[in-house]
């Protein structure tokens, strides 16, 4: 009894109290923001007791976190993985249907989006695997290894179909194998890979409404009904693989000694980044790739795609310098900004705050994220370093995503605001995820 107080009092002194703050401050501005974003509409008590009531539920999994040794995610790598993708098929089977996607389980009062605690289960599972494998990263069999636990992931949430839950997967992996010093070629193949899978079906959406929205026939329109009605796509592919392939016989012969499994590994890169650009495109709705798209000119569809992006982007310059005030942003209150208290909250506090209130969030963030890459640069072992490092990771994708798409300098994905952006799954599983670093940071001083 002596002992457990002890460790307890202990835990108190070496928390990390710096992030916690952040963590708090955020959440109490997402509770002023989202009252003032959904005010307009009389449901500011509904959304604030959802949130409210996430933060509640997520406190107490941050707390029973922080107090459970991360080592043993360690020993738990394969149940976990296979928890977090069993999580995924049962949502396919037993979930709801919310804006075309099944992906929450239903309680009645209250529905949880499981992948955003399968992304979480992801990084320790992947952490663990990197960390006893970390010998053998220049071995074939490695990369397999991480491209199965990485695709099964991916198309169980792309059977959803939730793009936007599989964009962090992509970055965090990459970040972490880098971490554990996996060579660069290797890494290249990946994003290959992954260019190929989500570019090719954004590049054929983008020529369709570059077609579609062409007032005359130019030389350019002429090119995209060519390129549409053949198969020059296939060619193009299968003259790249030639071309590898000539390229390192040519350099064999000049005596110039590169490894056949350099070439192979990329050519096979290549042909499943294009094959896995049909399973994107046929589960990616119409609307979905035309905001992936429209970024690049909003006008080309302003009442439409590129709506969201025009009044956000309105709504970020009319708050200047010091904004208009606390629920006297006019693009919020009078209803034309859209998903004001889900995707576009930035812009939100950027219309009312002005300047210095977006600033003010931009450093909370900076701050936040940096606190968490030194937890994983003060971690007492790899594997706690190789975790906060991707959870790390995690977060800043989503801030420096949200906070480009809503200023129209990234495709409009979906992707919330961490700890700001209305959302009780993705309030909690940032609750259990900050709980995680604060554990990491504290078993550096202790074994228990």
């Amino acid at each position: 009894m002596i002992k457990s107080r002890n460790f307890y009092r202990h835990l108190v002194s070496v928390i990390d109290f710096q992030l916690i703050f952040l963590v708090i401050t955020l959440m109490f501005i997402s509770f002023a923001v989202i009252y003032s974003a959904c005010s307009n509409y009389g449901m500011s008590f509904k959304y604030l007791s959802v949130q409210l009531l996430a933060f509640i539920i997520g406190f107490f999994g941050f707390v029973l976190i922080v107090n459970f040794n991360y080592q043993y995610y360690k020993y738990l790598d394969k149940f976990i993985y296979i928890l977090s993708s069993v999580l995924l098929v049962s949502v396919l089977i037993f979930g709801s249907v919310k804006r075309g996607t099944r992906g929450w389980f239903n309680f009645g009062f209250i529905s949880f989006q499981p992948v955003e605690i399968a992304k979480i289960m992801f990084i320790l599972s992947l952490a663990s695997f990197l960390d006893r494998k970390s010998k053998e990263t220049g071995k074939i069999s490695f990369l397999i290894s991480v491209f199965v636990m990485l695709v099964v992931h991916l198309i169980l949430i792309m059977m959803q179909p939730d793009f936007s839950s599989t964009l962090s997967y992509f970055p965090v992996t990459l970040i972490l194998l880098f971490t554990i010093g996996i060579e660069p070629f290797y890494l290249f193949c990946i994003v290959i890979f992954g260019s190929l899978a989500v570019g090719i079906p954004l590049l054929e959406t983008f020529l369709s409404m570059q077609l579609q929205f062409s007032q005359s026939k130019t030389f350019l329109t002429n090119f995209i009904v060519f390129l549409k009605a053949n198969w020059i796509g296939v060619y193009a592919v299968v003259m790249i693989l030639c071309l590898i392939i000539s390229c390192w016989y040519f350099l064999w012969k000049l005596k110039i000694r590169i490894a056949p499994i350099y070439p192979t590994i990329l050519c096979i890169s290549i042909l499943l980044g294009c094959l896995s650009s049909l399973a994107v495109e046929r589960s990616l709705k119409d609307y979905q790739r035309k905001r992936l798209v429209v970024f690049l000119n909003p006008r080309f569809d302003p009442r439409g795609s590129g709506y969201n992006i025009i009044q956000s982007k309105i709504a970020i310059g009319s708050g200047k310098f010091i904004g208009k005030g606390f629920k006297k942003g006019t693009q919020t209150q009078l209803g034309f900004l859209p998903e004001q208290h889900t995707d576009f909250i930035f812009s939100v506090i950027a219309e009312e705050e002005g300047w210095v209130g977006a600033q003010i969030i931009l450093f909370f963030y900076f701050f936040f994220v940096w606190r968490a890459f030194v937890i994983a640069k003060n971690a007492r072992d790899r594997y706690g370093s190789l975790v906060a490092t991707g959870l790390a990771s995690m977060f800043m994708f989503y801030i420096v995503i949200n906070i480009s798409m809503v200023m129209g300098m990234m495709p409009a994905t979906g992707v919330p605001l961490p700890l700001l952006s209305y959302g009780g799954s993705s309030i909690f599983s940032s609750l259990c995820a900050v709980g995680i670093l604060c554990s990491i940071s504290t078993r550096k001083y202790t074994h228990s």
